[in-house]
């Protein structure tokens, strides 16, 4: 299985940027898919969650009506659209596959993505 995130990049505050995660290799029904990030010199942490079938999404706080997550089933892609973007926003996005239900424990995940630098800054 290999996902490949791209949309990564350098935006001002304010804008907007949507992540593009495309995966391979199997079968995407039944795999809940997850965004993760990773600020310098911080811990990875939960970004975005959604069920195989998009019928279920979770986020967390920091980006609670800025971000969605999103999935094109025929396409096997998995999208999530930043908008009103921040500086402390600035981290290596990952996406992240896991059969079953959705989870914000990155444990729980069983395929990740090389990530994508997303940088936010004036």
């Amino acid at each position: 299985v290999q996902l490949v995130e791209s949309g990564g990049g350098l935006v001002q505050p304010g804008g907007s940027l949507r992540l593009s995660c495309a995966v391979s290799g199997r079968v995407f029904r039944n795999y809940a898919m997850g965004w993760f990030r990773q600020a310098p010199g911080k811990e990875r942490l939960f970004v975005a969650a959604i069920r195989w079938d998009g019928g279920d999404t979770n986020y967390a706080d920091s980006v609670k009506g800025r971000f969605t997550i999103s999935r094109d089933r025929a396409k096997n892609t998995v999208y999530l659209q930043m908008n009103t973007l921040k500086p402390e926003d600035t981290a290596v996005y990952y996406c992240a596959a896991k059969y079953g239900s959705r989870s914000e424990i990155q444990l729980e995940y069983d395929y990740w993505g090389q990530g994508t630098q997303v940088t936010v800054s004036s």
